[in-house]
């Protein structure tokens, strides 16, 4: 499932930078999120709750921050499973600044299985870019 887009934050990308590499940050904007705890630099361990469709249930998973490049580049990277399947992905995301306001674009390819793949890719990918929407929304709230 590929998913990309983008999102424009009114603030400089310094401080853009900072709050999408806040865990506690992240914690509060992930739909879902009921728990994140570092176990390692750049590395966390997440609780989730998620319900798509009919198909709702607790997902346990590793979050890790992989090939930074301050303040433009980084990928978030993700798994998890739980009684309704699994999910695995990473994210690439991009910053650019242009009149005191930045830019994002993200990109993935993530995979699903389980039970939650049989609710439909086009469902799938209109709930991901929601949540993901949801996200960036909630995280213009910190910068």
């Amino acid at each position: 499932m590929k998913i990309d887009g983008t999102y424009t934050f009114n603030a400089p990308r310094d401080r853009v930078w900072q709050v999408l590499l806040d865990p506690k940050i992240i914690a509060q904007c992930i739909p879902g999120c009921e728990s994140m705890n570092e176990v390692a630099p750049d590395q966390y361990e997440a609780n989730m709750k998620v319900g798509i469709a009919s198909v709702k249930g607790n997902y346990k998973g590793k979050v890790s921050i992989k090939d930074k490049l301050a303040p433009s580049h980084y990928v978030l990277s993700g798994e998890g499973s739980g009684g309704p399947g699994f999910m695995q992905g990473d994210v690439a995301i991009d910053l650019e600044e242009s009149d005191g306001k930045t830019l994002l674009k993200y990109s993935t390819d993530a995979k699903i299985g389980g039970l939650i793949a049989s609710v439909g890719q086009r469902m799938l990918n209109g709930v991901a870019k929601m949540m993901v929407e949801q996200f960036f929304k909630k995280m213009e709230s910190f910068v």
